[in-house]
């Protein structure tokens, strides 16, 4: 039950970055359970929309995120995951970043000079762009939303828990 709304926690987090456009820096949330939050902080139900109340009524496994602000643009993923650490309260992570994806035979002619690199993955004709948002729970749940900027609609989000298993136990790692 808790993979239902992890889930629906990284597809509205994915809808939220998406609704500011591509070409975004990478975005971290933390996901706290509603229920909770609300018990913590009751003004928070005046912040909040009312079916997103009414649902942490009825079940403590519905989560909100919290985004963090402060994310520097230029930091590497991996030393950002390796630097975070989340107190008790938060249940789950969640983050959002783009990546360009070549298909194998094209990766064959990636130079080695970083600025090189960047053009030839920038021009080539085979690009694609991806938009992925992984979030992850303390219990290990996941769930990954993946959109292409070539079937950029809602409806053709993928889902599924394991989609990019590396960023997946990177951002786990988080709760070790």
């Amino acid at each position: 039950m808790a993979e239902i709304f992890l889930a629906e926690a990284v597809v509205d987090v994915e809808a939220h970055v998406a609704s500011t456009g591509w070409d975004a820096p990478l975005r971290v949330f933390a996901l706290v359970s509603t229920q909770a939050a609300l018990e913590a902080e009751p003004e928070l139900a005046k912040m909040l929309p009312a079916e997103t109340v009414e649902a942490a009524r009825d079940n403590p496994l519905h989560l909100t995120s919290v985004e963090q602000d402060g994310v520097p643009d230029s930091v590497e993923l991996d030393d950002l995951l390796a630097s975070i650490t989340w107190p008790e309260a938060v249940t789950g992570a969640a983050l959002v970043v783009e990546r360009i994806i070549l298909p194998p035979t094209a990766e064959e002619g990636i130079p080695e000079d970083p600025s090189a690199a960047l053009a030839y993955l920038s021009e080539h004709p085979d690009r694609q762009d991806v938009r992925m948002a992984v979030g992850v729970l303390r219990d290990g749940t996941s769930w990954c939303a993946l959109r292409s900027r070539s079937n950029d609609s809602a409806a053709e989000v993928a889902g599924g828990p394991a989609l990019v298993p590396g960023l997946v136990e990177a951002l786990r790692a988080t709760f070790d």
